[in-house]
């Protein structure tokens, strides 16, 4: 069974960085044939796909987000990060971790319960 579980802290300062980690259990982030992705939803807004990477460990983000995204994998903890740059308010949302078998979904098989980031001074 596979389990993914986010940390982080929740409450972060606007012009700072956001970091998040989603620790997977059950599988390999390297060769289960799944993209893991991180997806965010800001309150009373849908979800939104913020980037992802396949088990080549090739990446891919959003192209609005690009710029301030950066995602990494550690394959000997089977984790991977978020680093989001220079948050604002609006980066306000539950951030999720996701397993899916397509680049850019916001649903998929696997998902974390989700962790509520607040950016507020």
């Amino acid at each position: 069974q596979v389990q993914m579980q986010e940390s982080g802290p929740g409450l972060v300062k606007p012009s700072q960085t956001l970091s998040l980690t989603c620790s997977v259990s059950g599988a390999s982030i390297t060769t289960l044939n799944y993209y893991w992705n991180w997806i965010r939803q800001p309150p009373g807004k849908d979800l939104e796909w913020m980037g992802g990477f396949d088990t080549s460990g090739n990446v891919y983000y959003k192209p609005t987000l690009k710029s301030r995204t950066f995602i990494s994998r550690d394959t000997a903890k089977n984790q991977f990060t978020l680093q989001l740059n220079s948050v604002t308010p609006e980066d306000t949302a539950v951030y999720y971790c996701l397993g899916a078998r397509l680049l850019g979904a916001t649903t998929g098989d696997f998902r974390g319960q989700g962790t509520q980031v607040t950016v507020s001074s």
